[in-house]
């Protein structure tokens, strides 16, 4: 065992590489828990995760140990092919989560991402494979789409990243009030699978914080009347949790938010005409895909707040993250049109020279 650490080189390794690995690693963790709500996490966190596995990679040849760099390596070449695969087969990938949705859900065009990005992958693709055979033009045009594929696989994996994160922040169990967000009614009068989620993770967390012993937070349930509603989702929400055990005196409504923001606004501005003051203890609850784009919301209207996110459906989640990626990336738009505007210009100029 002794031997494998033997090499000369390991010194300098673990010395340099392993100082640089742990510097990444204090900042993300600092900036991740001064504000878990920030795209900049994910690229810190990507950043030490890529660091990380060289620094690990250079430390096993370091060893110049022959039994363990064939059984990493081996490992590592499996991992890659796995991927790899997955990333081929993408296209088919999404139509089959497609069809699913279809299945199980509504014919919405927010339900049809999935459908839309497989069939535009899987024309690209196509494309690729025959790009020699196009004119010169057309192999600019595939080019300068794989391009732009290429920085959005980037920013949505970091945007997961950030997602993934943000369901590990720890929140502690003193709160003073909980948030539900709320989510369409089935038949205009009925809590759905998916609002109920949000609700069941609501009251789990009421009642793990009085199982610790501290006071009974109030439940905010915000959400709007729509045009298809007979009710307030806030008072179809409110009745589901006082059926199921929640005291009515620890509930409050907050029925007049039609979007994310308003849902945390007009809850934020309830609980300060209760309170008195900007500074109290809350936290927001929605769909586990959702809680990162309404922890931007909550950031950017001042609210303290994090959010705990409900379990969602596996077969949901790809549609429903792509959708939430679509609407967080529409955030930040300027600095998104800038990348594409320079991709553009430089496949202006390729056109120009394929003419020449």
């Amino acid at each position: 065992m002794l031997a494998i650490f033997n090499s000369p080189n390991l010194p300098y390794v673990f010395g340099y590489g392993g100082v640089s690995v742990l510097i990444l690693l204090a900042l993300f963790l600092w900036c991740w828990l001064a504000e878990p709500r920030r795209l900049l996490n994910g690229v810190i966190f990507n950043i030490f995760f890529v660091v990380f596995w060289a620094w690990l990679g250079i430390t096993i040849i370091a060893t110049q140990n022959n039994l363990l760099i064939m059984i990493t390596g081996t490992a590592f070449v499996i991992v890659v092919l796995i991927l790899a695969l997955i990333w081929a087969s993408m296209a088919i990938l999404l139509l089959w989560n497609a069809w699913i949705v279809w299945r199980r859900e509504s014919h919405s065009l927010a339900n049809m991402l999935t459908l839309f990005l497989g069939l535009g992958l899987l024309l690209l693709t196509i494309l690729t494979i025959f790009v020699d055979r196009l004119p010169q033009p057309l192999q600019v045009l595939v080019f300068t789409v794989n391009t732009i594929l290429n920085y959005g696989t980037l920013i949505l994996f970091n945007f997961i990243t950030s997602l993934v994160l943000y369901q590990f922040y720890p929140i502690r169990y003193r709160q003073q009030y909980i948030i539900v967000l709320g989510a369409g009614l089935l038949h205009g009068d009925t809590v759905s699978p998916l609002l109920a989620a949000r609700i069941e993770r609501g009251m789990k967390f009421y009642r793990k914080q009085i199982a610790k012993g501290q006071p009974a937070p109030k439940m905010i349930f915000s959400g709007g009347q729509g045009a298809d509603e007979k009710l307030s989702e806030a008072k179809a929400m409110r009745t589901y949790a006082v059926l199921h055990g929640i005291p009515l005196e620890d509930t409050l409504l907050e029925d007049m938010s039609t979007t994310t923001q308003e849902n945390l606004r007009f809850s934020d501005a309830l609980i300060q005409k209760r309170e008195l003051t900007k500074h109290y203890r809350a936290i927001f609850v929605s769909n586990n895909y959702h809680i990162f784009r309404a922890g931007l919301f909550a950031r950017n209207a001042g609210l303290s707040a994090n959010g705990k996110g409900a379990h969602t459906s596996f077969y949901y989640l790809p549609n429903a993250v792509l959708r939430e990626f679509v609407a967080v990336t529409l955030m930040h738009k300027r600095r998104h049109m800038i990348v594409l505007g320079f991709i553009l210009l430089f496949a202006a100029a390729a056109l120009l020279v394929s003419f020449h």
